[in-house]
Parts: C-alpha cells; sequence; structure tokens
C-alpha cells in the first residue's frame, strides 16, 4: 500500500544559534543522517524545522529532533556526535517499521554521467531495500546488476553529501589462476580482481573525477585483507564477491561497519572459487543473519539476467543441470 507524505512543524526553544549548530552537525551530516534513517526530507529556517514524509516517520523524526535539541544544552562547547544521533534514533525509531513500509522504488539514483534506472522489480526491490537497511545483500548470478546498482547507490549518496566516502571492496581469491605468477607488487597482483568496481565508477563518474576521489581517498579500492582492524564510520561500503569469504573474513568485514555507515554485499554462491572444503562466508551469513530485522537479504535469479539474452539463458540451462542433478542425489539415496 503506498504511503501518503505527511508534513509536520517544529519550532525549537529556546533559539540558540550554537545549539542550533550542534544540532544539525557539519554540513547538515546530522540532519542528514535521520532523513536517510526515516525516509523523511527535513527542511529548516533559523529554529523552525518542517519535516516530510509517512506519517509514522515524521512524527518519529519529530520526537527524535526535538531530543537532540535536549541533549545540546548539555554539550556545552562540544557539537553533538553521530554516535549520539545513531543511539538517539535507534531508541525512538522501530526499523522493522521502515522495512514493511519501504516501497520498492521508482525513481533514479543521481550520478553525474546521468540517472541510473531499476530495470525490474526485483532490482527496484533491491535498490529500495539498499536505501532503507544499514545492511543489505545482493544474492544472485552474474548480470542481474547487483554489484552495479549498489555501486550506484554509492555514488548517489556521495552526491547527495549523505555519505563522506566510498569503499569497494573484494576478496582477493585465486579462481584457477596463481596470483605469486602475476607481475608487480601486491596492488599490482590484486588491481585486475577490482577492475570491475572501477569500471562501474568509471562509467558513473567519468575517469577523471574518480582518479581526483581516489587521490583525496573519498573513494577506496581495496583488498579485503586491508579491511581488518578499521572501523568504518560515514562510509557506503561495498563487498563484491562475497561467496568467496571465509567465514571468518564475512565475519570481520561485517564488524567494520561504523556509526552513519551502509554495507552492501555481493555474490552467487554458485560460484564459490574458495579451496576444497572452506565454506563460504557468504553461504554462512545467509543462515546467521536470515532473522535480524536491520539487515535485508535479496535473492536474483536468471529471469533478473539484464546482459546479453544469451547470458539468461546460460544461466538458467546451468540451474536446470543443478536441479537435475539435486534431483537425481536424492533418487539415489531412497
Amino acid at each position: 500500500m503506498t504511503q501518503t507524505n505527511h508534513s509536520a512543524e517544529l519550532t525549537l526553544t529556546p533559539a540558540d544559534n550554537q545549539r542550533l549548530t550542534s544540532l544539525c552537525g557539519p554540513f547538515d551530516d546530522n540532519l542528514k543522517h535521520i532523513e536517510r534513517r526515516l525516509l523523511v526530507q527535513i527542511s529548516y529556517r533559523d529554529n523552525h524545522i518542517k519535516v516530510t514524509g509517512p506519517a509514522d516517520n515524521t512524527e518519529a523524526a519529530i520526537d527524535i529532533l526535538q531530543q537532540l535539541y535536549a541533549q545540546t544544552a548539555l554539550l556545552k562547547q562540544t557539537a553533538l556526535t553521530p554516535e549520539q544521533v545513531h543511539l538517539t534514533i535507534n531508541e525512538n525509531y522501530d526499523i522493522s517499521y521502515q522495512q514493511q513500509t519501504a516501497e520498492p522504488c521508482h525513481f533514479s539514483l543521481k550520478t553525474k554521467k546521468g540517472l541510473i534506472k531499476p530495470r525490474n522489480p526485483n532490482q527496484a526491490q533491491y535498490v529500495s531495500n539498499v536505501l532503507s537497511h544499514d545492511v543489505c545483500f545482493g544474492i544472485g548470478p552474474a548480470g542481474t546488476g547487483k554489484t552495479y546498482l549498489a555501486v550506484a547507490c554509492a555514488v548517489d549518496a556521495l552526491e547527495r553529501d549523505m555519505v563522506k566516502r566510498i569503499i569497494l571492496t573484494r576478496p582477493a581469491v585465486e579462481a584457477g589462476e596463481k596470483l605469486g605468477f602475476l607481475p608487480g607488487d601486491l596492488a599490482q597482483k590484486v588491481d585486475p580482481y577490482l577492475r570491475p568496481l572501477y569500471d562501474a565508477l568509471f562509467e558513473m563518474l567519468g575517469f577523471e573525477k574518480v582518479e581526483k576521489l581516489l587521490e583525496r581517498g573519498i573513494i577506496e579500492i581495496a583488498p579485503l585483507a586491508y579491511m581488518r582492524g578499521r572501523t568504518l564510520n560515514d562510509a557506503f561500503i561495498i563487498l563484491d564477491e562475497g561467496q568467496n569469504t571465509t567465514m571468518e573474513q564475512m565475519k570481520m568485514f561485517l564488524t567494520r561497519i561504523g556509526f552513519s555507515s551502509k554495507a552492501v554485499i555481493t555474490g552467487d554462491i554458485t560460484q564459490v572459487d574458495l579451496p576444497r572444503g572452506q565454506y563460504s562466508g557468504l553461504k554462512h551469513a545467509i543462515d546467521v543473519l536470515a532473522d535480524i530485522n536491520d539487515i535485508s537479504l535479496n535473492y536474483f535469479n536468471a529471469k533478473d539476467v539484464v546482459r546479453h539474452p544469451v547470458v539468461q539463458s546460460i544461466v538458467m540451462a546451468y540451474e536446470a543441470h543443478e536441479a537435475a542433478k539435486l534431483a537425481n542425489a536424492e533418487g539415489s539415496k531412497v
């Protein structure tokens, strides 16, 4: 059922410019965090604030803003931190409601090169879930747009100043070829594994802008091993080829997520390149995290393939072969 937008207004008292600055945060980061989490729009002039969105969300946003403004009176010369905003939202807002009311998106993602639109209902629901959840999984065969749309969401968030940086990572797993025989140092050896991420960024932002953002550290592309020991705040983080993580690597990655950050994990559980005997961290995560409301699991199939039509036929043929193989195995047990 479609939600009707509702507006609510709030006048913060007493009017205090220092407290208002603390509430909004640098570059309005605190307000943008609330907008992203509650799917609302916030505008203000002096101490008058207007919130627009689904009725329950706007009322929750008003309550949160009042509580945060009250907290600013106790901070004296210091500003509200992202942690305080995050915790206040969690204490006052049921994210399960957000998930139930999130509509499949009928909008475009803004990039420098133009607008990117989902091409089928599954992609639309996936993008909607990426935008409305802090952790989102995209699981399915090649060509369904899992990584491309995740990168588009990241670029859109960066362009709207909703995050301060984009971090793209993949496990550097040998898929039949030995890394040791490739020329160069470790960074040069793993660079080909990260090439699909570069290609998506170049298409959306242009080569020159991507190079500048890489130099400034606003975009970071790195092997998964480089994530260990870090805490990633104010970032849009994408883990590509998640099926090639071990269980330990997946847990390590998921626990890197900091305040005001969003993580998307993509992968195809039918194309695991781990050494024989090692269980995929993506498969394990699906089992372990299935019942957590804050996490969205999105599944694609052959019908969602948006590459050359023959790719869809190939994926469907492999799926049929695997289904027949499984049926024969079950029959032989009887």
